[in-house]
């Protein structure tokens, strides 16, 4: 039984890369959109509605391949179909305005952190040590996918400054857990090789 419950948690983290692969799409197109503020909203959109379709589809793939070993898998589902159909109507309508594209990125920012937030409750059922840095940046997301979503009228450099900023804070938050899911597969294959 003990190496049956050491078999179901070893498969739970198999894709351990996976959100390691998310957060540093995320990284990458939130330093993009702060070293590059007088960038246009259309070639702004464009990154962005790539980075979200591709996301969901990586997510869609992390949550179903784990449906069986998480509880939460269908909040991640739900994030990635989220995800990919922002990533498409961004594609479809490259004309999104300066009011849009923010509300656009802090509904999904304020998703995806309260997300971070249950990953980093469900990391604490598993002993994880560092759990707290992950709720801690899950809050961060949340504070800034604030700042989006009250102010979606600051134009150019401080929209453009806040969604990097926010960007970079999940995708902190995702290579943290991604290190932490890896952790816990070698401690669990550690088990597995004792017994």
């Amino acid at each position: 039984m003990f190496n049956d419950t050491i078999e179901s948690i070893k498969d739970t983290i198999k894709h351990w890369y996976l959100p390691l692969i998310l957060g540093i799409m995320f990284i990458i197109v939130g330093i993009w959109a702060i070293i590059t503020p007088a960038a246009t909203y259309l070639s702004l959109a464009l990154l962005f509605s790539v980075a979200f379709f591709v996301t969901g589809i990586l997510e869609i793939i992390f949550s179903i391949s784990h449906r069986k070993q998480l509880d939460g898998w269908g909040w991640s589902l739900a994030s990635g179909i989220l995800n990919l159909i922002v990533g498409l109507l961004l594609i479809i309508y490259p004309q999104i305005s300066i009011i849009t594209l923010p509300l656009f990125v802090g509904f999904v920012v304020l998703y995806r952190s309260m997300m971070g937030i249950a990953w980093s409750i469900e990391l604490k059922k598993y002993k994880v040590s560092n759990w707290g840095w992950l709720l801690f940046t899950g809050i961060l997301g949340v504070i800034f996918s604030f700042l989006l979503l009250l102010n979606p009228l600051f134009a150019g450099l401080t929209v453009a400054i806040f969604t990097g900023i926010a960007l970079i804070t999940i995708g902190i938050f995702h290579i943290h857990f991604s290190i932490e899911l890896k952790k816990l597969k070698k401690t669990f294959k550690n088990l597995k090789d004792q017994n």
